[in-house]
């Protein structure tokens, strides 16, 4: 019998290994990570779980009510289906963090999580630069590499000037990306 999704989650395609494009957000797209430090935690917090469930991150970003990273799935996995318990392990113990310091137990923080397996590299690469310079489309820095909680500083440092460059680059309008976020200004 046919599966008919449930229309206020995304169906979740993870049978193949591969790289991937990831976008999660808070529940009603609230600031619940606004500030330096709960910043800081969910970052942490993110490329943690990312080197315990061996994803292997390219590009990452976080926000006070949101996040994307572009990462590749777990070497000789058959598939990528682990990275709904790796979110599932980060989701449950940010919040439980965060309703801590509120006072607020049991409160839901996150919603769910979107992902577009990339299969071409022109689409990898455009992901890349959206991902890295998504501080910058939410006007919180003029530069990519000035925010703290981003890989772009990392990327330019990893890399070549030329290869960075290159990737700057590649055209992020008209990416198809569910980003409708409007983030803190705090950080």
């Amino acid at each position: 019998m046919p599966q008919t999704s449930w229309p206020h989650a995304p169906t979740h395609l993870l049978a193949d290994s591969g790289t991937y494009f990831v976008t999660a957000g808070t529940y009603q797209k609230m600031h619940y990570f606004r500030g330096s430090a709960r910043l800081g935690v969910l970052h942490r917090g993110l490329l943690a779980v990312a080197r315990d469930f061996g994803w292997q991150f390219e590009a990452w970003v976080v926000f006070s009510n949101h996040y994307h990273f572009v990462g590749h799935s777990p070497v000789g996995a058959p598939d990528a289906a682990n990275l709904s318990d790796m979110l599932s392990v980060l989701h449950t113990k940010t919040a439980a963090w965060v309703n801590r310091l509120d006072r607020t137990p049991r409160r839901k923080v996150w919603h769910n999580f979107r992902e577009t397996k990339l299969t071409y590299p022109r689409s990898f690469l455009a992901r890349l630069n959206y991902t890295h310079q998504n501080p910058v489309r939410h006007k919180l820095v003029a530069i990519a590499s000035q925010y703290p909680w981003c890989s772009a500083q990392w990327f330019e440092h990893k890399t070549t000037p030329a290869m960075a460059k290159s990737i700057r680059r590649f055209k992020i309008d008209r990416l198809q990306v569910d980003d409708d976020f409007a983030v803190s200004p705090e950080w």
